[in-house]
């Protein structure tokens, strides 16, 4: 019993760490192509090897670390092969889990999407893009949440989360898709409000497939450079 705590303190120190790498790559402060030393960064968080390894596991099984044979771990580039595969599952996963949630929307629900339009307007005037990354997702998350479809749902949250550092550059770049995709969230809520689940299934389908078009656009003419 004595090893417990230690254990609870190694699963701590990892969490933190993940959470710390992860804000620092979605945020742009790690630019991809930068390895992760892994004595560099235990001696920067002051932990051990152990917690850093299991950080970096995590962020790899996100997509947002690749660990190379006898280089160790580096920040993932953005790839338009990802971004096809991810947008593309979110396209056909994310409306049918809202078709099936619509109808069990709580007003407690609608209560917190209202007050996400509101930050994510002011998000987008402030060019906060790791908010707008952060509200993107919970208003996503919550308009599934009452599909009552766990393994689904624990598939779309971890595309969610490997899409988010897209998300952010898209909406960083792109003002165009800024403004659209803050009118199509808008239009999203009010439908899902008035039970419309099928028009908000297929607007939540397109809604998807702009981002993911213009983030291969983005990705494609940057690695051409």
């Amino acid at each position: 019993m004595g090893e417990k705590p230690a254990a609870l303190g190694y699963a701590t120190r990892a969490e933190a760490a993940t959470e710390e790498l992860r804000r620092r790559i979605l945020s742009g402060e790690l630019a991809e192509g930068v390895q992760l030393k892994q004595d560099h960064l235990a001696e920067e968080f002051g932990i051990s090897r152990i917690p850093i390894r299991e950080a970096l596991v995590q962020l790899e099984s996100e997509g947002l670390v690749t660990i190379v044979p006898h280089k160790g771990a580096i920040v993932s580039e953005l790839s338009t092969d990802d971004i096809g595969e991810l947008f593309t599952l979110r396209a056909t996963l994310e409306p049918h889990l809202l078709r099936r949630s619509v109808p069990r929307l709580q007003s407690s629900d609608f209560g917190r999407l209202d007050e996400i339009l509101v930050e994510f307007a002011a998000a987008l005037k402030s060019g906060n893009p790791e908010h707008w990354g952060e509200l993107n997702a919970e208003l996503h998350r919550i308009l599934l949440s009452r599909a009552d479809r766990p393994r689904t749902l624990a598939i779309v949250d971890s595309l969610l989360s490997q899409t988010d550092r897209y998300t952010r550059v898209q909406l960083s770049i792109n003002a165009e898709g800024m403004k659209r995709a803050q009118q199509e969230h808008k239009e999203l809520v009010n439908l899902c409000r008035r039970g419309d689940s099928r028009q908000a299934s297929t607007l939540l389908k397109r809604h998807i497939e702009h981002v993911g078009e213009e983030l291969n656009n983005l990705v494609s003419k940057r690695n051409r450079r």
